[in-house]
């Protein structure tokens, strides 16, 4: 039967009235993400001069509450809930910011996985104190229950087949995007949105949060940079004379030393800081500092990520050559990696790891297992007794269990710990609250920065003391042995970098770590001050001990200097290199990538083949000690 015009408008106005409340939820949607997200490029009012960045930095969001409006048939409710859930993620990106300062990054959402594996623990520390946030938590919660109950159906029941094409259709689409389908490129790209892969922040600020996330997921993420053979082998051949004499050298001394390697949490110098240029936290390291060889590090984070120094120093690759790799353990397979400890096995060292805390946690029961050390020992493997100050297991804590794992005979032991006593939040009472509260700081450092600034502070003189009482206790033994201390990041306590300043100008993305490299038998006279970054650590340590064969350790060890200063924090402003610096950056960044991938030793001269990787390693398969001593083949 035809209908009459008055009876098809009578059937079109109810939809057509649907669709203008669709039509404006979704545009208040987008203004609101603008507002929420607070970049100079997707704010509300830049609608009309550019609505391309509003759009894409709130596209995702629109996706799901269109697959939530399919499924629910309630306007509100499906807006409401993925304005919430994308809420959250701006709340997490606000307290990564405040505490690392950095913008989320697609990486970062790999730490859901960490929750159950002790990262709960680790990262409650840093939620938000303030009770009015979860009472506002509360009422969103509230107000979503709430229109699920009492909103009526915007859209009606019978159309279910429909909704059921329409909905699959919707979430194929959200799906594609979240696992970075190809065709997604076209929205998302550095020609139509503005973007630095080399800093998340200024992406994040301009192109908004969700819109860099997809950026970096995108673009960043999945590129893998193919490495130029013959520049790899360029720089070989440059350095190949000199790297065959090198190899080629006897060891230093008749007997391999016992190396410990410390890695400090979030241990710097504060001298470095405007206000405390003649304050003394670090006395030992400063005495030994005077008969060793130490200086300035670069390290590859800023205030967390303690992993990326963590791998730089274990592996000597340089992150800046991986930029999709921002945490490194948790997204490289379980593949052998060519490392420092594999080189040092083949000459016999047993490789032991101690840390006490959760193993499982920044995956590195996997990640040790893939770099080559036989043993980790872990936080339960420590005397259910061990001294704990603040949130965290004490440094002389981790001494004790040092000086327990080293023994007095068999072959040289490689012994790499890693502390945790000066984690942050800071804003946790420690065990000796007068001698915490006796710390004077700066003027101008007042209420919550100055407690964490004392809580850190207090912990650093910690982990300095712990360093003298392991260089002493060392000395006293028969064996020989080297420590190599650094620290793994500056402790994330932005305000007050803010507020003070840094003593070279410089920013506190920028600002160096430190270092130290000893023989607590002989100590060095005249000190050697050098300056060099976490990657290069690995051929400084082997350069000493006598260690050669490896032809990569040694070539980083030749070339290393001119690059050292480069390394720099994700975020960081990129570093200024000369026309010289970025011929040979190019040509490590393919040597570095050969290097991981296992194919270094396809362009190096036949004469400087890499002997230790001749060496057949026998192994029994993987057990677990159930107290927490984990044997990795």
């Amino acid at each position: 039967m035809r209908l009459s015009p008055s009876a098809r408008f009578s059937r079109l106005a109810p939809l057509a009235s649907r669709s203008v409340v669709v039509v404006l939820l979704a545009l208040a949607f987008t203004l609101l993400t603008g507002a929420l997200d607070g970049g100079v490029g997707v704010a509300p009012q830049t609608l009309l001069a550019q609505p391309r960045f509003l759009l894409a930095n709130a596209w995702p969001g629109l996706l799901l509450a269109a697959v939530l409006l399919i499924w629910t048939r309630r306007a509100l409710l499906a807006f409401a809930v993925a304005f919430a859930l994308q809420g959250s993620i701006y709340l997490v990106n606000a307290l990564k910011v405040a505490n690392l300062g950095m913008p989320l990054l697609p990486a970062d959402f790999r730490m859901v996985g960490q929750l159950r594996r002790g990262g709960f623990h680790l990262l409650a520390g840093y939620l938000p104190h303030n009770p009015w946030i979860y009472v506002g938590l509360g009422v969103a919660v509230l107000a979503i229950v709430a229109l699920w109950r009492f909103e009526p159906p915007l859209l009606a029941r019978h159309h279910r087949g429909k909704r059921a094409v329409a909905g699959s259709v919707t979430l194929a689409l959200l799906v594609s995007l979240l696992v970075a389908a190809p065709g997604w490129k076209h929205v998302y790209n550095g020609r139509v949105l503005w973007m630095e892969p080399w800093s998340a922040t200024a992406t994040t600020n301009h192109s908004g949060l969700i819109s860099s996330l997809m950026l970096f997921h995108l673009q960043v993420d999945g590129a893998h940079a193919k490495p130029d053979r013959k520049a790899a082998r360029v720089l070989i051949d440059e350095y190949a004379s000199t790297l065959q004499g090198l190899m080629q050298a006897p060891p230093t001394g008749k007997q391999l030393p016992d190396i410990i390697v410390v890695q400090s949490e979030s241990f710097f110098d504060p001298r470095i800081l405007q206000g405390f240029q003649r304050s003394d936290f670090t006395p030992n390291l400063n005495r030994l500092a005077a008969h060793a060889t130490g200086g300035k590090l670069y390290v590859p984070t800023f205030g967390g990520g303690t992993i990326r120094t963590e791998f730089e120093v274990l592996t000597g690759l340089s992150l800046r050559y991986f930029e999709q790799l921002q945490f490194p353990y948790l997204q490289l397979s379980h593949k052998p990696i060519p490392s420092l400890v594999r080189t040092l096995k083949a000459h016999g060292y047993d490789t032991l790891a101690v840390h006490g805390n959760d193993p499982a946690f920044w995956n590195r029961t996997a990640a040790f297992k893939a770099i080559g050390f036989d043993r980790f020992v872990s936080r339960s493997a420590f005397p259910a007794d061990a001294h704990k100050d603040g949130k965290y297991l004490a440094d002389t804590a981790l001494t004790n269990e040092i000086k327990a794992q080293l023994k007095d005979s068999g072959p040289p032991q490689f012994l790499f710990a890693i502390s945790i006593e000066a984690h942050g939040p800071y804003d946790i009472d420690p065990a000796d609250l007068a001698q915490r509260d006796a710390i004077v700081v700066p003027k101008g450092i007042t209420g919550k920065d100055k407690l964490e600034l004392q809580n850190y502070l207090y912990h650093l003189r910690h982990a300095d003391a712990e360093l003298g009482r392991l260089v002493q206790w060392l000395a006293q033994r028969d064996r020989p042995s080297r420590v190599l201390f650094y620290g793994d990041h500056l402790p994330a306590l932005s305000d007050v970098y803010s507020e003070l300043g840094f003593v070279d100008g410089e920013g506190m993305l920028a600002a160096p770590d430190t270092w130290l490299l000893l023989d607590p038998h002989h100590p060095q006279a005249p000190a050697a001050h050098a300056d060099t970054a976490a990657w290069l650590l690995p051929a400084v340590l082997l350069d000493q001990i006598g260690i050669h064969e490896d032809a990569y350790f040694a070539l980083t060890g030749l070339v290393g200097a001119q690059l050292a200063a480069f390394t720099r924090t994700p975020g960081a402003a990129p570093p200024l290199l000369t026309a010289v610096d970025q011929e040979t950056d190019q040509r490590m960044r393919s040597v570095n990538q050969l290097r991981m991938a296992g194919k270094l030793t396809a362009v190096l001269p036949s004469q400087l083949l890499d002997t230790s990787s001749r060496i057949a390693h026998e192994r029994n398969p993987p057990t677990s000690d159930p107290q927490g001593v984990i044997l990795l083949p």
